[in-house]
């Protein structure tokens, strides 16, 4: 029970900073651009059209902290917002990976950007690696994993758009999901599924970001 009452109370703690002050600091293309490494950062990336922004919106509780869109590759750099007043840590949306339209020089700098800022950036206490539970773990997202892992950046593996499916179609996604992330030294043991639109596990996500940014 202990157990319990302490995850209840991160939720909360989380609940009340999130309906707090949380920001747009600044948008940074290139690493000299980055902000000061003064608090925890915890970062979101996944495959383009993956519900990224949306989900940043719902974690948050606003309807455009993060703008939302149906082109994907749209976020091209990496962006920050601060949460709290005092400030306790930010969230960093990275670009998408996996678009097919974009120019193969501009992805190329998309991806260096991504690997060099996961490889040095100390104050990146944790990522959460978005995957759409419509499709599961596809090759590129693999590939992120295989990154992040080089990287020893520890994930966690975020489900969305959960409602879009049917619930026997879903345990099975989360099965085959879990069974993935084991077979990845960075890979949290825990997958979590939410839906931005049903507001479906985005309290527990909230708690679980929390506590990453104090580790």
């Amino acid at each position: 029970m202990t157990g319990e009452t302490e995850n209840e109370d991160i939720v909360e703690q989380a609940r009340k900073l999130f309906s707090g002050p949380v920001t747009f600091l600044k948008s940074a293309p290139a690493l000299k651009f980055l902000p000061d490494p003064d608090v925890p950062e915890i970062a979101f990336c996944g495959r383009s059209n993956v519900g990224k922004s949306s989900l940043l919106n719902a974690l948050t509780g606003r309807k455009a902290i993060a703008r939302t869109s149906v082109t994907p590759g749209r976020t091209q750099e990496l962006n920050f917002f601060d949460v709290g007043e005092p400030l306790q840590f930010r969230l960093v949306d990275m670009p998408g990976y996996g678009f097919a339209k974009a120019p193969p020089s501009v992805v190329e700098t998309w991806r260096r950007l991504i690997r060099d800022y996961l490889r040095g950036r100390v104050e990146l206490k944790r990522t959460l690696l978005l995957v759409d539970s419509r499709h599961g773990v596809k090759a590129v997202d693999a590939d992120m994993m295989k990154m992040l892992d080089e990287a020893a950046v520890g994930y966690r593996i975020v489900l969305t758009k959960a409602d879009k499916i049917k619930a026997t179609e879903l345990d099975k996604v989360y099965a085959e999901t879990v069974a993935e992330a084991r077979k990845h030294p960075a890979a949290y043991p825990e997958v979590h599924i939410t839906s931005s639109e049903k507001g479906l596990g985005i309290a527990e996500l909230r708690g679980a970001v929390l506590s990453d940014s104090l580790i």
